[in-house]
């Protein structure tokens, strides 16, 4: 289920991802918004990174390899097929009969024939017939080849026996009946699988969190920002108020002086810090792999809101939540199952493998010389001729066969049970590591809750001391108007205010960033709005 959910997630990541910046892009232009320009909030950096991070996409091409090497496994149990031919053209045949006695078999065949003629033209004719000599029947013989125009195979001085071309033309069929290494391999390459589904989600994790971290340190620069030029128009206003004391006699040059070079300070301060702002944009857009030429404006302020705490804070719940859910333990799961696959393709060398076959033919064995000689009937010693054709019938056959193959290796010199011995050894090791790693994951979830915890205890703290901090300055403001405090009071008070300010600020995001890492730890889905 969890795969199926996973791809469904690919799937709609790869068919709206590079729809939604340019939907964004033009809903903005529609708002009037410059087309160099883009807003974006916490969630929409997290998606644009899920389509645009150069690691997502190397993960997408190693599904990819995953899904073609499921079906190259099945390829090894599925039917192979195989067709061949061959044409050989021979030059020179020797004899087969040649230092053998056989040769006076043939002889012995000739003399056959003569007798054969002689008692066919006693029986037919005069009993009293005189037969010929061998030596006449050959003359004859051959004189009729001879007014025949024919030279048979073997009187033009070439071996009788030979057969210049010869064709093998042939398909065969094969199919595995029991293969256990293969049916393991096929197990394998789905678990593979399985792991690089794995993989992938926990890529995407990773870059969810990263992304979510820079987008929230660019907005914390971004607010130091507007707390600095805050403290800047406050004294600002504090040198003016400084300056008329001074010309009413009030308060003397010093005071002014002291105050305007902490003014000059503070702006060479907000200058920096507006710098550092824009660096930290840039680096997200580039993160996200936006356009250096468009300018990025950021959606969203640090503030706590209640929704974004989770709805239960416990480490043992939260334990119990990444067990289910993180894509890393369920890869050292899935390692653990691809090593007991492997240890099965190692124990496959104990068994036979059986194969069916079937093999189809067709072979040709057609000489130079093609003549057929026989008998004009009737008369003695006179013959005539045909040519058969290349592809007659006499010269090609047709050949088929069937059949079981079993190849079982009997003794390998123990090469197959110390290879499964090997295999236990591994599994072992993957089993240890994956005890290893489930005390990390407690204790990361352990850590992210009291990060959680700690920020959120922070935000508390300083959301009472920035109220303190902002009545201070509305009393030191009062009373330097009033005439009643001094310019030091009022510089003191304001920086007061802002370092309260930065601290809560500066809590917020510490808060923002543990909840990320928090969902992370758990391996929380990363469909989820964090901030508006």
């Amino acid at each position: 289920m969890k795969s199926t959910n996973l791809s469904n997630v690919l799937i709609l990541v790869l068919i709206l991802g590079p729809l939604y910046g340019n939907e964004l892009v033009a809903q903005q232009q529609g708002q009037g918004q410059n087309h160099d320009e883009i807003t974006i909030t916490v969630e929409e950096a997290v998606q644009i990174a899920l389509v645009n991070n150069y690691m997502l996409k190397r993960g997408m091409l190693d599904l990819d390899i995953a899904s073609a090497q499921i079906r190259e496994a099945w390829g090894t149990v599925y039917p192979q097929i195989n067709a061949a031919g061959n044409y050989t053209r021979n030059i020179r045949t020797p004899n087969p009969f040649a230092g053998s006695d056989a040769g006076g078999l043939f002889e012995t065949l000739g003399a056959l024939e003569w007798l054969a003629f002689n008692e066919q033209a006693r029986t037919d004719g005069d009993p009293n017939t005189e037969p010929i000599t061998l030596d006449e029947f050959i003359d004859r013989q051959t004189q009729g080849f001879r007014d025949a125009g024919i030279t048979p195979p073997g009187l033009d001085g070439t071996n009788p026996f030979a057969v210049e071309n010869q064709f093998d033309f042939g398909i065969s069929v094969s199919q595995a009946i029991y293969n256990g290494a293969a049916f393991a391999a096929i197990r394998g390459a789905r678990q593979f699988k399985k792991l690089s589904e794995d993989r992938f989600e926990q890529e995407q994790q990773e870059v969810a969190d990263q992304v979510r971290t820079s987008f929230y340190s660019a907005l914390l620069a971004q607010e130091q920002v507007d707390v600095l030029r805050a403290s800047v128009d406050r004294l600002q206003a504090t040198v003016d108020d400084t300056r008329r004391s001074v010309e009413a006699g009030i308060l003397s040059k010093y005071d002014r002086i002291s105050a305007e070079v902490e003014l000059v300070n503070l702006e060479t301060n907000l200058i920096e810090v507006e710098n550092q702002a824009d660096l930290a944009v840039k680096n997200l857009a580039l993160q996200l792999g936006i356009p250096v030429r468009k300018r990025v404006n950021l959606s969203g302020s640090l503030e706590y809101r209640e929704d974004l705490h989770p709805d239960r804070l416990e480490a043992e719940l939260a334990y119990e939540i990444a067990l289910q859910q993180r894509p890393d333990i369920s890869q050292t799961e899935g390692l653990i199952d691809l090593l007991n696959v492997e240890r099965d393709i190692n124990r496959s060398g104990f068994l036979p493998t059986v194969n069916a076959f079937a093999n189809a033919a067709f072979i040709g064995q057609v000489p130079s010389n093609r003549v057929r000689v026989s008998p004009v009937e009737g008369e003695d010693f006179t013959f005539s001729a045909t040519d058969r054709g290349f592809f007659d019938s006499s010269y090609w056959n047709p050949a088929v066969a069937v059949g079981l193959r079993l190849n079982w290796n009997i003794f390998s010199g123990f090469q197959t049970r110390l290879r499964v011995q090997q295999s236990h050894i591994e599994i072992r090791q993957a089993e240890l590591d994956r005890e290893f790693q489930n005390n990390a994951v407690y204790l990361e979830i352990e850590q992210s809750v009291r990060n959680v915890e700690t920020a959120l205890k922070r935000i508390r703290s300083q959301e009472r001391n920035l109220e303190q901090a902002e009545l201070n300055y509305r009393f030191a403001r009062k009373r330097l108007q009033e005439g009643a405090g001094t310019p030091l009071e009022d510089r003191q008070a304001s920086s007061l205010l802002d370092q309260s300010r930065l601290n809560y600020l500066s809590a917020v995001h510490d808060y923002l960033v543990s909840i990320s890492r928090y969902e992370k730890a758990i391996g929380q889905p990363i469909v989820k709005n964090h901030i508006d």
